[in-house]
């Protein structure tokens, strides 16, 4: 958390404040972050111009010309637009200043974000290279989801949270998706018919787009880059909702853990 909506709800929300925008500075108060923030960034960046606001899975990708600032929003972190005259608080790490006054700023308690810089092709930088394909793209369907399982044993909601199989998907939306595309979560991968892969896949992107429209789910720390909460919570079939009614069936919801994170899901409406 912030997972692949809330991440592209803060680049829809940036777009149009930071393309064809000069920098006039960088602020950097605590470099100690996941990755240290490099020192000569402030340097780097002074003068150049943002060409273009991408996201590569949960990364955003602030192209600047000779390279990209590559910034990874932890658990914890929130990248906004403050007025200009909102003094910094203890966790607001880092500020980028545009020359007509605005200011980008990310604030992050946990400190498990990232701020690097990476000169030439972005998605050649490790944290990039290896990532699997964009969830919303022409490039994943079920049949590349097919192939991707064929020798995996790993339940289905860990593999989808693999980000070398596809980008950005993370629990919440896991849960989520897998529930509306009837399967079980603790499925193993290698199981799925290329029928079932393509009903997976949809529901996926299916998730990801109504997500996306709520502007994201707050449950903790997450707001748009206009301050804003997401609303996709109020939306949740399964997640946190283990005990509750199915809203398909009405059968009691189950949560178990797996791999270390919370899974729920309906005992009747997805199945193995």
């Amino acid at each position: 958390m912030p997972e692949l909506p809330e991440v592209e709800t803060t680049r829809r929300g940036l777009e149009r404040h930071l393309e064809g925008q000069r920098i006039a500075r960088i602020t950097v108060r605590d470099r100690r972050l996941r990755l240290p923030v490099p020192r000569r960034l402030p340097s780097l960046l002074g003068g150049a111009t943002i060409k273009a606001l991408t996201r590569r899975g949960k990364y955003l990708l602030i192209d600047c010309g000779a390279g990209t600032l590559i910034i990874h929003l932890g658990m914890s972190g929130r990248l906004w637009l403050p007025d200009p005259a909102t003094p910094p608080e203890k966790h607001d790490h880092f500020d980028l200043l545009l020359a007509n006054g605005t200011v980008v700023r990310l604030r992050d308690p946990r400190r498990f974000g990232l701020v690097v810089w990476q000169r030439g092709d972005p998605l050649r930088h490790r944290l990039l290279a290896h990532i699997g394909p964009e969830p919303l793209s022409a490039q994943f369907d079920g049949t590349v989801l097919h192939r991707a399982t064929r020798n995996r044993s790993a339940a289905i909601k860990q593999v989808l949270m693999d980000s070398r199989v596809v980008a950005g998907v993370g629990n919440i939306y896991a849960n989520e998706a897998l529930h509306r595309a009837g399967i079980h979560p603790g499925l193993e991968a290698r199981r799925l018919t290329l029928a079932r892969c393509g009903i997976l896949v949809e529901k996926i992107r299916e998730t990801l787009n109504a997500a996306i429209t709520a502007g994201g789910s707050s449950l903790r720390d997450y707001v748009g880059s206009d301050g804003m909460a997401g609303n996709f919570q109020s939306e949740f079939l399964v997640y946190d909702r283990a005990g509750k009614p199915c809203v398909t069936c009405g059968a009691p919801l189950r949560g178990i853990r797996q791999g270390q994170r919370s899974t729920f899901y309906c005992p009747k409406c997805q199945k193995r």
